[in-house]
């Protein structure tokens, strides 16, 4: 019988940021093998409705269910806010999103109960973070404001030009008056820009990287259900996208500071 342990994780986005959950999830879990997809053809997901998000989140598992696994992280704050739970439901595998880990972090780290959430148009119209965060303490006063631009400045590599900057600035102008003390990096493309926006908030803000507390969710849960691979050999990454592979490896390299070995292409409205 095969050893379920031994089994691949799944993890998806809607492009490259879920690299940055990756780069975490192999920081805490350096055994487990790891098959990724990036939907490269449909990014963002940020602009669609639920239903089009949803659709495209059944699609990537569906394809990742091909791929003998035995959990998937949904490394994409649009497709946790809007799909997460119907996927629960849907499919019979451990599942888990962004969401609710990095809520979780913001609860810890605020010292005065005021809490920024930037994400995308759908993560940030969808309240999820308001809801996960007030889930935990009711009381936490949560400033939102999506930053649309972010994820094509980070895709084109402009993380850390005045192109980024700029922008930064115009969006985190939103907070001024609302004395935040954290601030939910609330899309996995925004840790790529954390120097970028440090520069505008300085230390008195403390950036949440979700995709760190996923990372350390992901190993409770498969060490509750005895599934932590304790094989001591090299991990197997194996990366999938949409579209464009030579754009994804030659950007995705600045997510995860390593070289890409294995891109494949494949054809996600088959599934």
């Amino acid at each position: 019988m095969e050893d379920m342990r031994t089994k691949s994780i799944g993890v998806f986005d809607s492009g490259l940021g879920g690299l940055t959950v990756l780069k975490e999830i192999s920081k805490v879990l350096p055994n487990e093998n790891i098959v990724y997809f990036g939907d490269t053809a449909r990014v963002p997901y940020g602009t669609r409705s639920s239903e089009t998000v949803t659709k495209y989140t059944y699609q990537s598992i569906n394809f990742l269910l091909e791929k003998d696994i035995k959990a998937i992280v949904i490394a994409c704050n649009t497709a946790s806010a809007r799909s997460l739970e119907k996927a629960q439901e849907r499919y019979n595998i451990p599942i888990i999103g962004v969401i609710k880990p990095g809520a979780k972090r913001a609860v810890i780290s605020t010292r005065n109960n005021k809490i920024g959430v930037i994400g995308t148009e759908g993560t940030v119209f969808s309240k999820a973070y308001e809801m996960e965060i007030h889930k935990l303490v009711s009381t936490i006063d949560v400033y939102s404001k999506p930053c649309s631009l972010f994820v094509p400045i980070v895709e084109e590599g402009w993380a850390d030009t005045e192109v980024a900057l700029l922008t930064a600035k115009d969006y985190l102008s939103a907070f001024n008056g609302t004395d935040i003390d954290t601030l939910v990096l609330g899309c996995t493309h925004y840790p790529i820009l954390a120097g970028t926006i440090k520069k505008i908030t300085g230390n008195k803000i403390k950036l949440v990287n979700p995709a760190e507390e996923t990372a350390l969710d992901l190993k409770k849960l498969l060490e509750e259900k005895n599934l932590i691979n304790n094989q001591t050999q090299k991990p197997d990454y194996k990366y999938f996208v949409s579209d464009m592979p030579e754009r994804f490896m030659n950007i995705g390299q600045n997510f995860i500071q390593k070289p890409f070995d294995n891109i494949s292409v494949v054809e996600i409205q088959k599934y």
